[in-house]
């Protein structure tokens, strides 16, 4: 943006990833008095970021428009190939487990993250003076062939929120852990959190992040609100 605009901008973002997590529906804001047309973002954008990052669209917002803070809710995706073998194309974006995962018994166990809950059992490091309560709309298992999907939505996510859970979803898909071990995580246990499997980063993509009404609009310019990354 500084290179684009001669502007020294400060960039807000909806979500806030862990490192090494992807994203195909991120989105930020910044405000900035430069000249230059909204058709010139994306591909000016383009122009000076890595090849693993892409503008797709731009918009121009009301001054009130905050993309964390107007958010309603953001979706993730946890993605595990399970099969015997490895995959060299999608190393970087599945977590690979070779035993099978019940997606039956996932799927029961996810159900008992939805709702309003104290997630600090599954955040590391949340500060103590800050709310760990968050409000899960969704948290689904599907299988896609070799591919089990991990899907979860909610008002905001704690650091490692989701990759921990899911550890205990493949801990229990893998059938060496109860589906009762997710209330016991929720209330607190230590001895049980210190045995739950943090899920590496790269199996992890922020997907979409919703706000109310038209908040953004229908037709963009073809240009850079959002970031993509592989």
């Amino acid at each position: 943006m500084a290179r684009f605009t001669g502007e020294t901008i400060r960039v807000r973002g909806a979500s806030r990833t862990d490192s090494g997590a992807h994203a195909q529906g991120q989105v930020v804001d910044f405000l900035t008095h430069t000249k230059h047309p909204l058709r010139k973002f994306g591909p000016a954008l383009n122009y000076f970021l890595p090849e693993d990052i892409r503008v797709r669209a731009a918009y121009q917002v009301a001054d009130d428009f905050n993309s964390r803070r107007s958010a309603l809710s953001r979706t993730y995706q946890y993605r595990v190939l399970n099969r015997l073998a490895p995959s060299a194309l999608r190393r970087h974006t599945h977590l690979w487990i070779k035993e099978f995962l019940d997606v039956q018994l996932m799927a029961e166990a996810a159900g008992r993250l939805v709702g309003t809950h104290d997630f600090r059992p599954l955040a590391s490091g949340h500060p103590l003076d800050r709310s760990a309560v968050r409000t899960v709309y969704r948290w689904e298992v599907t299988r896609q062939e070799d591919t089990v999907v991990i899907e979860c939505e909610a008002n905001g996510f704690l650091k490692q929120q989701i990759r921990k859970a899911n550890g205990v979803l493949t801990e229990i898909g893998k059938k060496r852990q109860p589906i009762d071990l997710v209330d016991r995580v929720l209330e607190s246990n230590s001895a049980v959190r210190e045995s739950i499997p943090l899920l590496p980063a790269y199996g992890l993509c922020l997907i979409e992040v919703k706000y109310p009404g038209p908040a953004l609009p229908v037709e963009p310019e073809n240009t850079g609100k959002a970031d993509e990354k592989s």
